[in-house]
C-alpha cells in the first residue's frame, strides 16, 4: 500500500489542526485588502504570495527531499506545471476579484470549488454524479446567483429591487463575482490534477513543486502586465510575507497534510469555514457588514456544497 494513503497515527490531532487551518486561510482576504489599500496590484500580490512561500520551502525541500524530487518523471513534472498553472490563475482571478466586490461575496463564491470538483470528477477520474451532488449543485448555484445579486440589488420588504440588466452586467461587483467564480473553477482543476501528484509525493515536495510552478506563472503574468514588485512601502512587503506564511504555508498546507489522515470529503467540508471566518474578520477589521441577501445566498451555497459532499462521506 502507498505510504501516503495508509492509515497512520498523526503527530497532531486533526481536530486541532483543521480549525487552525481554517483560521489561517481566513486571513488571506484581509491581508490582500491591506496590500491593495497600499497600492499593490493584484498580480503583484499573487506573485509575491506564491514566490515567497516557495522560497521559504526551498531549503527544506531541496535539502531533505532532493532525492524524491529527482525521482519525478516528465509526466509528473508536466502535471505539476498544469496544476501550478491552475493555481496561478486561481489566485490571479480571486485576488483581483477583491478589488471589485466584497470579501464575503468573493470568498463564498470561490469556496464553491468542491462543487466544481464533483461536477468535473466524472470527466476526469470517472466518478459518477449522484443525486446528492445534483441537489447540492442546484442549491449552490442558486445561492451563487443570490450572492451576485446582493452587491447590486436590495431587498425591500418582499420585493427585490435591482438596476437594469445592462447596468448590472457593467457593474464592478458583478465583475468581481465573476472573477471569484473563475477562481473557484481553476482551483477545482488544481485539485483534480494535484490529486494524482499527491498520491506519489510527500507533503513538502508536493507543495514546493506546485507552489513553485504557480509562482513562476504568476511572475510571467505580472511582468507581462507591466507590473513590478519593487517600489512599495515596507508595510506592503509585510502583507506579502504574511500572505505567504499564514494562509498559504500554514493554511493551505494544513489541509494538504490532513488529506493523509482524513477522508477528502470531510476536509472539503471543513474548508467551508473559510467564508465564515473571512466575513467575521472583515466585519471587525474592515467594517464590512454583509447584507441579509448575501447571508441567505451564502447559506444556500454552504448547504449545497455540504449536501454534494455527503456522497464521499457516506462512502
Amino acid at each position: 500500500m502507498n505510504s501516503l494513503t495508509e492509515t497512520t497515527q498523526p503527530p497532531v490531532s486533526p481536530a486541532i489542526a483543521i480549525p487552525f487551518g481554517i483560521l489561517a486561510v481566513s486571513t488571506a482576504s484581509i491581508f490582500i485588502r491591506y496590500a491593495q489599500a497600499d497600492g499593490a496590484p493584484s498580480l503583484v500580490i499573487a506573485a509575491a504570495r506564491l514566490t515567497l512561500a516557495s522560497l521559504v520551502l526551498a531549503p527544506l525541500a531541496l535539502w531533505r527531499y532532493r532525492g524524491e524530487l529527482r525521482a519525478r518523471t516528465r509526466i509528473e513534472l508536466g502535471l505539476a506545471l498544469l496544476s501550478g498553472l491552475f493555481l496561478a490563475i486561481h489566485f490571479a482571478t480571486w485576488i483581483t476579484s477583491l478589488e471589485y466586490t466584497s470579501v464575503a461575496s468573493s470568498v463564498v463564491l470561490v469556496s464553491t470549488t468542491p462543487l466544481w470538483v464533483a461536477i468535473l470528477a466524472p470527466l476526469t477520474i470517472k466518478e459518477p454524479i449522484t443525486r446528492p451532488v445534483i441537489i447540492g449543485m442546484g442549491l449552490a448555484l442558486t445561492g451563487g446567483l443570490i450572492v451576485g445579486l446582493s452587491d447590486s440589488c436590495a431587498l425591500s420588504g418582499f420585493h427585490l429591487q435591482c438596476p437594469p440588466f445592462s447596468d448590472f452586467v457593467a457593474g464592478e461587483a458583478f465583475l468581481g463575482d465573476l472573477l471569484a467564480l473563475i477562481g473557484a473553477f481553476t482551483a477545482a482543476g488544481y485539485l483534480l490534477v494535484g490529486r494524482r501528484l499527491r498520491e506519489k509525493m510527500s507533503l513538502i515536495p508536493y507543495v514546493f513543486v506546485v507552489y513553485g510552478m504557480a509562482a513562476l506563472v504568476l511572475l510571467i503574468f505580472m511582468f507581462s502586465a507591466g507590473e513590478s514588485p519593487r517600489g512599495y512601502a515596507p508595510q506592503t512587503y509585510l502583507w506579502f510575507l504574511l500572505l505567504a506564511l499564514v494562509p498559504q504555508l500554514l493554511g493551505h498546507s494544513t489541509f494538504n497534510w490532513a488529506l493523509r489522515y482524513l477522508p477528502a470529503a470531510y476536509v472539503s467540508i471543513t474548508l467551508l469555514g473559510e467564508p465564515i471566518g473571512s466575513a467575521v474578520l472583515a466585519y471587525f477589521l474592515l467594517a464590512e457588514t454583509p447584507s441579509g441577501l448575501m447571508i441567505f445566498g451564502g447559506a444556500l451555497i454552504l448547504v449545497g456544497i455540504y449536501v454534494a459532499s455527503r456522497r464521499e462521506g457516506s462512502s
